[in-house]
C-alpha cells in the first residue's frame, strides 16, 4: 500500500535556504556530529542554527564547550537552560518537561524547516515532541538500535515521531520499517561516530590526560584502562552496580582513568559512591583519576591506546568496535545492541568483570571491525536534509508484503 504525503520544499523566503536547527544537549553529541554540522554549515543551500540545551549548559559536564563550538566556526543562535539537577527520576521527569517548554520557545522564534535529533536521550524525546506539535519536520539519527533500559524505548518513541530516519546498520533499518515507517524515508547511512573516530589523528599525551580532572597521574604510553559507567535508568541499585566496578579495576592494581558518569537519573548515587571512594578510601582509587568532561578528539585518542574500555558506553560499542579496542560491557544498559568480537559481556559482579578485563589484557586489541562504519555517513545525511521532500503529516506505512499476508490470514 502507497501512502501520499503532502510535501513541501520550502525554503527560508529571507535568504532562499532551507533553515536546519540542530539542538546540542551534550558534549558528545557535539562531538560525533562535527563533520555534519561542518558539512551543514558548508551547504549552501542551508541555514544551520545550533540550539544548546541540556548538559552542555552545566559547567560541570561541558566545561567551555561553547567556546569550542564558536571555535570550530559555529554560531550558537539560542541558550536554553532546562536542567533541573538532582541525578533522580524526578529531576529527570521535571527536566524533560521543562525541555519541551523551552524548545518549544526556541523553535517557534528560529522557525526551522527541519530539526535534527540525535539518539536516545530523555531530552531528545521532549524535543522531538515540542517540534511534532509545532509541525517541523523531523530527521532522528540512530533510530531503530536496541538497548536494555527506558532509551530503548525513548529511541522508538523519537522514531514514530520523526519524517526522516538515518540508520546505523541493516538491523536498525529492518527494525524502524516494522515501526511503519515508510522505506522511502529510511536511509541506512552508518553512525555518525564511527565516521568521527576514522578521521581523527589526534595523539593524546600525558600532560594533557592530567590537566583534566583529579587524582593520579596517568602516564598514557603504558597500559590503563578507561572506565565510563553510566546509570540504568530502569534500575534501582546504581550505587551498587558502581561499586561492583570499582572493586574489580581497583583490584587489577594498574592505571585507570575514570570518566564522571552522565547526568540521568542515578547519577547522584553514583557520583556520591566515587567521591566517598576518593575521599574515605583511598587505597581502593589510588591509581585512578577522574575526569568529567574531554573533548571529542582526545576522547577518540585516549580509546585508540587505553588496554581495555570498561563499563556500559555505547563508545564501547561503536567506536571501539572500528578502533579494535577491547572491551567489557557491564550490565544491561547495551543489552541486545549489535557489536563486534571486540566486547566481552560481564554481569554486576566485582569478580566476574575483573576475570573479563583480565582475559581482555590478555587477548590485546582486534582487528577493526564495519558493522557501524560506512564511508561519507556526514555526507549522505547531508545529501538528504539539504534536497529530500518535507513533510509533517505521518501514516503508518503498511508493506505490501504484510498486506497480502494479512489479506490471506
Amino acid at each position: 500500500m502507497t501512502t501520499m504525503f503532502a510535501s513541501t520544499t520550502r525554503r527560508t523566503p529571507a535568504t532562499g535556504k532551507r533553515r536546519i536547527c540542530f539542538p546540542i544537549t551534550s558534549r558528545a553529541y557535539y562531538g560525533r556530529s562535527q563533520l555534519l554540522l561542518q558539512k551543514l554549515q558548508e551547504h549552501p543551500g542551508v541555514e544551520l542554527e545550533l540550539m544548546l540545551g541540556g548538559s552542555v549548559m552545566l559547567d560541570k559536564y561541558s566545561r567551555h564547550i561553547a567556546d569550542d563550538i564558536e571555535a570550530g566556526g559555529f554560531t550558537i543562535s539560542t541558550s536554553l537552560f532546562n536542567v533541573i539537577e538532582g541525578g533522580n527520576h524526578v529531576a529527570m521527569a521535571k527536566t524533560a518537561c521543562l525541555t519541551a517548554l523551552e524548545f518549544t520557545n526556541g523553535f517557534h522564534a528560529a522557525d526551522p524547516d527541519i530539526v535534527v535529533i540525535c539518539g536516545d536521550r530523555f531530552e531528545q524525546l521532549a524535543i522531538a515532541m515540542a517540534a511534532a506539535y509545532l509541525n517541523k519536520t523531523i530527521a532522528h539519527i540512530e533510530g531503530g538500535d536496541v538497548t536494555g533500559s527506558i532509551d530503548e524505548s525513548v529511541r522508538h518513541a523519537i522514531t514514530k515521531l520523526a519524517h526522516l530516519h538515518f540508520v546505523t546498520n541493516d538491523d536498525a533499518h529492518r527494525r524502524v520499517l516494522a515501526m511503519g515507517e515508510d522505506p522511502k524515508y529510511v536511509f541506512t547511512t552508518g553512525s555518525l561516530d564511527v565516521e568521527v573516530a576514522s578521521m581523527v589523528s589526534t595523539e593524546i599525551t600525558s600532560a594533557v590526560v592530567n590537566s583534566y580532572g583529579v587524582g593520579h597521574e596517568i602516564d598514557v604510553a603504558q597500559p590503563f584502562l578507561l572506565v565510563i559507567q553510566h546509570p540504568v535508568t530502569t534500575e534501582h541499585d546504581n550505587r551498587r552496580h558502581l561499586e561492583d566496578t570499582l572493586r574489580a579495576v581497583s583490584a587489577l592494581d594498574m592505571p585507570a582513568i575514570w570518566i564522571w558518569p552522565n547526568p540521568d537519573a542515578g547519577t547522584g548515587e553514583m557520583a556520591d559512591s566515587l567521591r566517598h571512594f576518593r575521599e574515605n578510601v583511598p587505597e581502593a582509587v589510588k591509581k585512578m583519576r577522574f575526569i568529567t568532561d574531554v573533548p571529542v578528539n582526545e576522547f577518540i585518542a585516549l580509546l585508540k591506546v587505553t588496554s581495555c574500555l570498561v563499563g556500559n558506553s555505547s563508545a564501547g560499542i561503536k567506536e571501539c568496535s572500528y578502533l579494535g579496542t577491547p572491551v567489557v560491557n557491564i550490565g544491561a544498559r547495551q543489552q541486545g545492541r549489535l557489536h563486534a568480537d571486540n566486547v566481552a559481556h560481564a554481569a554486576y559482579d566485582a569478580a566476574e568483570i575483573l576475570a573479563a578485563v583480565r582475559d581482555q589484557l590478555a587477548r590485546g586489541r582486534y582487528a577493526p571491525s564495519h558493522i557501524y562504519h560506512r564511508p561519507g555517513a556526514s555526507q549522505s545525511m547531508v545529501d538528504v536534509l539539504a534536497s529530500v521532500e518535507l513533510y509533517t503529516q505521518k501514516r503508518f506505512y503498511e508493506s505490501p508484503d504484510a498486506v497480502l499476508k494479512a489479506a490471506r490470514g
